[in-house]
């Protein structure tokens, strides 16, 4: 009979809440091990930053144009990256799961609408890492590192655990709770992808 040999990990998201150090740590890594890693940043804060707007500021069929044009970004740049690094790891801040938490009719409009399904979104990604927001250590700084974070350290919270219920279902999902130290927070992430064989 023959071996089944296990994939090689391709595709890692850090997902998480407002303020969880999605961004800082994907950068840090991406920066620290070049030849391992290919960072494909947040769709999200591309698409605000060009809108000149954030999600608490639109009306509702504002926020489900945004959220496509986040989806579709997300989808075209984590092609683009992959493609043109087809070596290395793809770094992810953010997949495409997590724009399911932003749509205002809920969860499975949003696949309705985009024409797809959890399933086969969760299918993209090979591991997942959930990162808990500073929040839980009151640690928030809302929109002070990000001006399109628009989350009181409450919701900031509660989209969190929605992100780790949506992700609750991958087989490869990590956990890492908040941290004083994001140094610490990084070391924590960082063991991880070593498990991965990432480094």
């Amino acid at each position: 009979m023959p071996t089944q040999t296990k994939s090689p990990i391709r595709r890692i998201v850090l997902t998480g809440g407002p303020g969880a150090g999605k961004t800082v740590i994907a950068q840090k890594i991406a920066v620290a091990h070049p030849n391992q890693f290919a960072l494909v940043p947040e769709a999200a804060t591309q698409v605000y930053d060009a809108l000149q707007t954030r999600w608490d500021k639109l009306d509702l069929a504002g926020r489900r144009d945004v959220q496509r044009k986040i989806y579709r970004l997300q989808v075209d740049q984590e092609e683009r990256t992959a493609a043109a690094n087809p070596d290395k790891i793809l770094l992810l801040d953010r997949g495409t799961i997590d724009g399911a938490a932003y749509w205002p009719e809920g969860v499975e409009d949003y696949w309705r609408d985009v024409g797809s399904t959890l399933e086969a979104e969760l299918r993209r990604y090979d591991a997942v890492i959930w990162l808990q927001t500073s929040a839980a250590l009151g640690l928030y700084d809302g929109d002070t590192s990000n001006p399109c974070r628009f989350e009181h350290p409450e919701a900031a919270i509660a989209s969190g655990q929605l992100l780790a219920n949506l992700w609750g279902d991958h087989p490869t999902l990590h956990k890492v709770d908040a941290f004083p130290n994001l140094d610490h927070k990084l070391s924590a992430v960082e063991k991880i992808l070593l498990t991965f064989h990432a480094f």
